[in-house]
């Protein structure tokens, strides 16, 4: 007895078209061996596209429903049986490539791209019910990395003549300056990239602009990534690189910032810094805070204010503190003996 591509594919003889489309996603989806891990998911993918190809084609199907796989492949079809009569028909030879099969289907050079813009509820771009796919989440390709159409290699598979694997490029970083306060408040960054797209043929190039949009939430640290999935040039042989964004401070004019915290520089006269003193500094968000200072202030001296700093990336709700940093302004020219004195209450370079 050959193959039964009925029960392959999880259907009954007779089944419409649709019906032998929609079994062979759902069995497609779940063997595929990037997604499945088990040792016979080759196999059983190869199988899942051949049974397709037969079915889908009404000629195979017919030879199939009547010779079986044996006559199909040209062990008892027509021309072969008791009547001895010719026939045209030519025997089926699966072309060995069940990859080049899923990709077909899945609609042009790359197979992802209609799934990228599914719904939370399962159903995909064009309506489609796909309730009883088999797959983890919401994306059915979540996990996987390659395709391969007309001869382009894919990821992790060998295509059709032995073309190298395709690689995904080295991610592509880009800085994204931003300034405290747009850190304080949060803010939308659009960023417009250019990039090279694949055409549906699959061969040819094309070059297309796209806007990024990038939240920027409150509290967000210096060095904070932002990742853009495979955003970066596409060719036939590489994966297009993910494009990521760093966050980086753009410089204040006032303030720096140490984590959650903002640091405010102070400069006080040496009379200031012997006899005290009374200091208003600004906060990040544009009040201010009266400072009263009766201790001998050294260079390097720190007084915070608490809660007045930058939001907390986890918890935005609260802030970190502002620190008021002072340094002491000494006059350039000071007779040596003043400077015996204050080695003695302030360290002197």
């Amino acid at each position: 007895m050959g193959k039964d591509y009925y029960k392959i594919l999880g259907i009954v003889k007779g089944a419409a078209d649709e019906d032998i489309k929609k079994a062979y996603r759902k069995q497609a989806l779940k063997w595929h061996p990037d997604k499945n891990k088990a040792a016979n998911a080759e196999e059983k993918f190869k199988e899942i596209a051949e049974a397709y190809e037969v079915l889908s084609d009404p000629k195979k199907r017919e030879i199939y429903d009547q010779y079986g796989e044996e006559g199909l492949k040209g062990g008892g079809g027509p021309g072969n049986g008791p009547d001895g009569q010719g026939s045209n028909f030519t025997s089926y030879t699966f072309h060995g490539d069940p990859h080049a099969t899923f990709a077909t289907f899945f609609g042009g050079a790359n197979p992802f791209e209609m799934f990228f813009g599914r719904k939370a509820n399962g159903r995909g771009p064009g309506g489609g019910d796909d309730e009883d796919m088999e797959v983890d989440g919401n994306d059915p390709f979540g996990s996987f990395t390659s395709f391969n159409l007309n001869g382009f290699p894919r990821d992790r598979h060998v295509g059709l003549g032995g073309q190298q694997r395709r690689k995904q490029d080295p991610a592509v970083h880009h800085e994204l300056r931003v300034s405290l306060e747009e850190v304080f408040h949060g803010c939308t960054k659009r960023m417009k990239i250019s990039r090279k797209r694949m055409n549906p043929d699959g061969r040819t190039m094309r070059t297309e602009d796209k806007i990024l949009t990038i939240e920027i939430k409150r509290g967000w640290k210096e060095g904070t990534k932002i990742t853009f999935p495979r955003e970066g040039d596409e060719s036939p042989n590489t994966i297009p690189a993910d494009i990521v964004f760093v966050i980086k401070d753009k410089p204040h004019m006032h303030f720096r910032r140490e984590g959650s915290d903002i640091v405010y520089p102070v400069k006080v006269s040496l009379r200031q810094s012997l006899c005290g003193c009374s200091v208003t500094v600004s906060t990040i968000d544009g009040k201010t805070c009266n400072m009263k200072i009766t201790d001998v202030i050294k260079p390097g001296t720190k007084q915070t204010v608490a809660g007045q700093g930058l939001p907390l990336p986890k918890n935005p709700e609260q802030r970190g503190d502002l620190v008021v940093e002072f340094d002491v302004n000494f006059p350039e020219n000071l007779p040596s003996n003043a400077k015996d004195v204050l080695k003695r209450h302030l360290p002197v370079s």
